[in-house]
């Protein structure tokens, strides 16, 4: 592990977990460089922090370590948790964001992110549907790592679930059947415009409009069927 680590800037804003690993949370930085985020991220008044940041250029900083609760989820939830931030390993990917220029995430970044995820993953023996995106634990106040961000990338290598591929109709007769499946599988419902946002902008990102579609509910249908009968976790 040590051998992915380029760099060490502990940060002073952790605490003690209080549940087992079993979560990635991947976000961007949000910020229009990298020296700023990594300031914040160390600055105790902003009581914010992540365990890794992985520059544009591939390199891995280290702020908090693994066994120590970062603070970088906020108010979310994933499959019944509300304490993201004690069951998970957050990694910052620089980024300036929608705010400050959005773009695509380069190649030496993911070949940074890719054998650090590799060892993240094997060690806690994590779901590939527990690998997420910030905008899907919390749909009504995030966006990140966004639209851009390749996950098919990290499920070809076994490090994400795939996008399905939609074969069956869905079978969701109104949209309240819909949420309900969507709370089923993970998300957090209570605002279901940002919900279903956050639904398309993970697995069918060319289309965000909060429109419960019949690609955006076949997808989710698809999804669940695959994990239902063994073929995704």
């Amino acid at each position: 592990m040590s051998d992915l680590i380029h760099h060490e800037a502990p940060s002073p804003n952790w605490d003690e977990r209080e549940l087992p690993v079993s979560m990635v949370v991947l976000h961007y930085t949000g910020m229009p460089d990298a020296a700023g985020a990594l300031e914040r991220m160390c600055d105790p008044e902003a009581k914010v922090s992540a365990h890794y940041m992985i520059d544009e250029d591939g390199t891995v900083t280290r702020m908090v370590e693994e066994d120590k609760r970062a603070w970088h989820a906020g108010r979310s939830y994933w499959r019944g948790l509300t304490d993201i931030n004690s069951a998970s390993v957050g990694i910052e990917l620089v980024n300036p964001g929608h705010e400050w220029g959005y773009r695509a995430f380069p190649d030496a970044q993911m070949e940074g992110l890719i054998p650090l995820l590799h060892t993240i993953v094997k060690r806690y023996k994590m779901p590939f549907a527990n690998i997420v995106g910030h905008s899907d634990v919390a749909p009504s106040r995030k966006e990140d790592p966004g639209e851009l961000f390749v996950w098919e990338s990290l499920a070809t290598l076994k490090l994400a679930l795939p996008r399905p591929k939609v074969i069956i109709p869905s079978p969701y007769p109104n949209d309240g059947a819909f949420y309900l499946a969507l709370e089923r599988f993970g998300y957090d419902i209570t605002d279901g415009l940002a919900a279903v946002r956050a639904f398309q902008r993970r697995w069918r990102p060319e289309t965000i409009d909060g429109v419960i579609d019949g690609e955006t509910s076949a997808i989710l249908f698809a999804l669940l069927l695959d994990r239902d009968q063994g073929r995704a976790r």
